[in-house]
């Protein structure tokens, strides 16, 4: 297949590109999923995908492959239809160093949240994306990315105070 044949050689810039940005997408993936081992099959996926269409890829790769994850993700969940169930405390966490405990805090957070929540969240504060860049991503509305982050972050507040005690270690 001459897709599979593309893949074998290097195209023009995508493995540096993909070098470049695989930790950034499997942080946003974790943040997402909650789950390390879904993250890493959600950018592999990506990946595969972008490398796939990489010279028509646009000119904003990342983003592709930010829209790819989110919908495989969103797509993942659906098919699934299983109901998480947070639980109330944080592993045990004695022998971990801070910013890891800050991790997970924030990990157990974001699965406070639904996943149109959890994803605003995500792409606004931890990817630092414009809430218009935000819209394009999840194909919402900027009116919609600014409700949905409000109200993500209002039930953070309520639901996990000692979120206010992290600064930016995640």
């Amino acid at each position: 297949c001459d897709d599979e044949e593309s893949l074998m050689r290097d195209e023009p810039g995508f493995t540096s590109w993909a070098r470049e940005n695989q930790g950034r997408l499997l942080k946003a993936a974790f943040l997402i999923s909650g789950d390390s081992g879904r993250a890493e099959d959600l950018v592999q996926e990506a990946l595969t995908k972008v490398a796939l269409r990489w010279p028509d890829a646009g000119t904003h790769p990342l983003a592709y492959a930010r829209k790819i994850i989110y919908n495989d993700h969103v797509s993942w969940w659906r098919r699934r239809r299983v109901v998480e169930h947070p639980s109330e405390s944080a592993p045990e966490t004695s022998t971990v160093d801070a910013p890891v405990e800050a991790r997970l805090v924030v990990a157990r957070a974001l699965r406070t949240l639904s996943l149109r929540q959890r994803q605003v969240v995500v792409l606004r504060y931890f990817e630092d994306l414009s809430e218009a860049e935000c819209a394009d991503v999840l194909g919402i509305s900027v009116g919609t990315v600014k409700s949905t982050a409000h109200s993500a972050v209002a039930a953070l507040r309520a639901r996990v105070p000692e979120l206010a005690t992290i600064r930016s270690e995640v």
